[in-house]
């Protein structure tokens, strides 16, 4: 405070980031309140009596996790072949891989007869390469890592590890945690560097202290705005404080020390070796790794469980140039994978670096300023906004849309609205506003004509595009009083050739029944909802993509994928 009076500024860039943040305000207001009361309207008109919250960030949101599912559920595996060989030297066995992957076996069968192999072709050892490697300690943690972290390891929500952080804040036993900041400035480093001892017994782990002087990666004072990463505070507590904390808050304040104390240790040490094999002149690699110094990683060991997912792959045996092997070769299968649902904690992630996505170089740039959408502080509010709309539902830490969320997507599809591109030309402007080089009058007008633009091209729009039926006819089966439903036609019958597969309310059926056509296939599967997108597959590629929650007559629960065999849906494990 003294300082601040001692250095009075000028308060004209205030008064700018003032009216930067009051236009945001508005903007955002005026967007969800026209753009939720437009979209809910005019899904009612058809017939899905919902109300369907639309927001600058949240809808973007919401939209990039129904892409993936999207990804997901179009997704067909393929399969794939390689060589792999396991080879016998004189001081143990190593495997191998040639570079050679092809959707046809007979690619790779041809391959492997050009160089003459067979299963027990001798090879040489051709090369040895050994190079010693290091990674240093892990930055300071900033409110999103931690809570990615927190997630991975223990499946707390975001929106739970700012609540939990908050409390331990208001506890005295960390520092401010809306930061979006991964440093410190020296006057932080001095208090941890004089309490390193107190931090270490905190956690049961003590160790040698490599260095007591502050290193870029975690002091700089020009990468600290408002707020510095989050660390412990001088606060030393007793022992009788840690045990009445939950375990949650233990957690995640042992994680904080942790992350802290690894500043003050060495790098984690080790050997990186490539070796290559020749059988017949076709190469064979191999990549091996063995730990010197486990260094910081020392500290996040908490148990025996991660001590074994930490340890490394095989250890090579010693190996020399020259030297004859022994070999057991083959050709391996393998299966193109879909990507993998987001989990809640991946969301923060996603959110941060959805500039990734956008294809305007421009906008990327903006975005990764700005770090993606929303701030570090509201992230993990608008992901319990967006469940608390039900857009997306949240099961076992894995994050799927719901039917809404679907709605809502194929609703906003190809408009500003689905676009973190918006977000981006948005800040933009909000910036110029901070500093000096635009108006909020200016800015409120351009978002005026973006509403009334809405106003007059989403209700054609909507109307030319097909909102899923079967989501449709859920909605409407709950409603008071009966409305029209509409038909969705899905793909081309694989029956007949010449009717669609139609969308019903209970099921799905070909447009040429009447001419009778009787392919059909039932809405709910083993009491899982079939989606139009898996119908679809089954009717074009004969099968679908691993689909999660099947139920049997016992009432066991499994995932398979499921075949379209002479018109009959068969399970495939």
């Amino acid at each position: 405070m003294r300082k601040g009076f001692a250095n009075l500024q000028d308060n004209r860039k205030d008064l700018l980031m003032y009216e930067e943040a009051k236009a945001r305000q508005i903007s955002d207001w005026l967007v969800g309140m026209n753009g939720s009361r437009l979209y809910s309207l005019l899904l009612q008109a058809r017939g899905i009596r919902d109300v369907f919250s639309i927001g600058r960030v949240q809808s973007p949101t919401v939209y990039l996790i129904y892409q993936r599912q999207i990804e997901i559920e179009a997704f067909v595996s393929e399969p794939f072949y390689e060589i792999e060989a396991t080879f016998t030297a004189a001081n143990g066995t190593y495997k191998g891989k040639a570079k050679a992957k092809d959707s046809k076996r007979e690619i790779i069968r041809d391959l492997l007869a050009k160089h003459n192999i067979h299963p027990k072709s001798p090879g040489v050892v051709t090369s040895v390469e050994t190079v010693d490697k290091r990674t240093p300690p892990p930055q300071l943690h900033a409110l999103s890592t931690l809570q990615a972290t927190a997630n991975r390891l223990w499946k707390i929500s975001p929106a739970n590890v700012l609540k939990t952080m908050q409390g331990l804040y208001e506890k005295k036993l960390v520092t401010y945690p809306r930061t979006d900041s991964r440093y410190i400035t020296p006057s932080e480093f001095t208090y941890l560097a004089g309490q390193v001892t107190e931090y270490q017994q905190l956690i049961g782990h003590t160790f040698p202290v490599a260095s007591l002087a502050p290193k870029k990666r975690y002091v700089d004072s020009s990468k600290v705005q408002e707020h510095y990463a989050i660390i412990p505070t001088k606060k030393i507590p007793s022992q009788g404080v840690l045990a009445g904390l939950s375990t949650i808050e233990r957690n995640l304040y042992e994680e904080v020390v942790r992350t802290t104390l690894a500043m003050f240790h060495t790098d984690y040490l080790y050997t990186e070796t490539k070796v290559t094999t020749e059988v017949n002149k076709l190469p064979f690699f191999t990549i091996g790794k063995t730990e010197r110094d486990k260094g910081w990683k020392a500290l996040f060991i908490r148990s025996a469980k991660e001590n074994d997912k930490d340890k490394d792959e095989p250890t090579l045996p010693p190996l020399v140039m020259h030297e004859p092997v022994e070999s057991d070769i083959g050709i391996k299968e393998g299966k193109t994978m879909p990507p993998k649902p987001y989990t809640e904690g991946q969301l923060i992630a996603m959110m941060k670096t959805c500039g990734k996505l956008v294809e305007d170089k421009k906008e990327t740039d903006i975005l990764k300023e700005i770090e993606g959408l929303g701030t570090e502080a509201t992230r993990s509010g608008i992901i319990e906004t967006i469940k608390r709309h039900a857009y997306i539902d949240v099961t076992k830490n894995i994050v799927s849309i719901t039917d809404k969320g679907r709605i809502l997507c194929q609703a906003i599809e190809g408009n500003l609205l689905a676009s973190p591109s918006m977000t981006a030309k948005w800040e933009a402007y909000l910036r110029k506003i901070g500093n000096g080089e635009g108006t909020q009058e200016r800015f409120l007008g351009s978002i005026a004509k973006f509403i009334n633009s809405l106003l007059e091209e989403v209700p054609g729009q909507l109307n030319a595009k097909p909102i899923d039926a079967k989501l449709a006819a859920n909605v409407v089966n709950k409603m008071p009083q009966r409305t029209s439903y509409q038909q969705v036609e899905v793909a081309p019958c694989p029956a007949c050739k010449e009717g669609m597969i139609i969308a019903r309310k209970e099921f799905y059926g070909c447009s040429a029944y009447a001419s009778g056509c009787k392919q059909t296939f039932p809405a709910v599967f083993l009491k899982k909802k079939l989606t139009p997108t898996q119908v679809k597959l089954l009717c074009t590629k004969g099968k679908t993509n691993v689909i999660k929650g099947f139920v049997s007559n016992s009432d066991k629960k499994f995932d398979a994928s499921l075949t379209l065999v002479n018109g009959k849906i068969t399970i495939e494990f």
